[in-house]
């Protein structure tokens, strides 16, 4: 696979001092790796963006830093966002030697139209949304694509060995594991059991105890007098 390029530039603020950096655009992170001290960095927000936008996160990245000649070989090793506007807060990337295998999680990217959706009115389901791989960097895929044009009855299944990976890809999982079906439409008496509201007796259920009114409490007590 072909590697994408990103700039990058030293970065000596840390903590809060790092939010006027990202007003300015950019996006704090770290490089680290195997016996490497870790280098604090910015990269650009909308380079970064486009990045993985095109080339996915399971991408070797050769990262250039600013003043310096050498270039880093990294994956996008963490990304944290903002929970409401979704901006990148920060990244972490890993260094990796490009004669070593590495185990990384690559995107599912299901793509076509399952006949037995579109005509059956059934519903996909994802067993995954992505898969742990193992294999050299540069035969790393930035996705693999998983065509669910094959899904054209409830009985059929897209299995781990129907993924469409090199032989240079190691999966280790067991090539029988599900990866996506289609379910059948509820049938209208499933939906209307879905709708009835059941009443149970939370004074069967163990551990709960009725609650006895004052009044009953006290005619029991005038009982035991008796």
């Amino acid at each position: 696979m072909d590697k994408v390029k990103l700039e990058s530039k030293i970065r000596d603020v840390f903590g809060r001092k790092v939010k006027k950096g990202r007003k300015e655009g950019m996006v704090p992170g770290v490089v680290y790796g195997k016996e490497t001290k870790p280098e604090s960095i910015w990269v650009n927000s909308l380079d970064f963006s486009r990045l993985v936008k095109k080339s996915g996160e399971s991408t070797v990245i050769e990262l250039e830093v600013e003043g310096s000649k050498e270039k880093h070989n990294v994956l996008i090793y963490d990304i944290q966002n903002d929970p409401v506007s979704g901006n990148y807060l920060h990244v972490d990337f890993f260094k990796i030697r490009m004669d070593e295998e590495i185990e990384t999680g690559v995107e599912l990217v299901y793509v076509g139209e399952s006949p037995a959706v579109k005509e059956s009115g059934g519903m996909l389901v994802k067993n995954m949304d992505e898969i742990e791989v193992k294999c050299l960097p540069a035969d790393l895929p930035s996705e693999i694509k998983v065509d669910i044009s094959g899904l054209k009855t409830f009985d059929d299944y897209i299995y781990v060995k129907d993924l469409n990976v090199s032989g240079k890809v190691k999966i280790d999982l067991d090539p029988e594991t599900v990866v996506a079906l289609v379910m059948p439409p509820r049938s209208e008496e499933e939906l209307g059991k879905l709708e009835e509201k059941v009443e149970a007796d939370v004074t069967k259920v163990e551990g709960v105890v009725k609650e006895t009114a004052p009044a009953e409490e006290e005619g029991k007590k005038g009982e035991n007098k008796k």
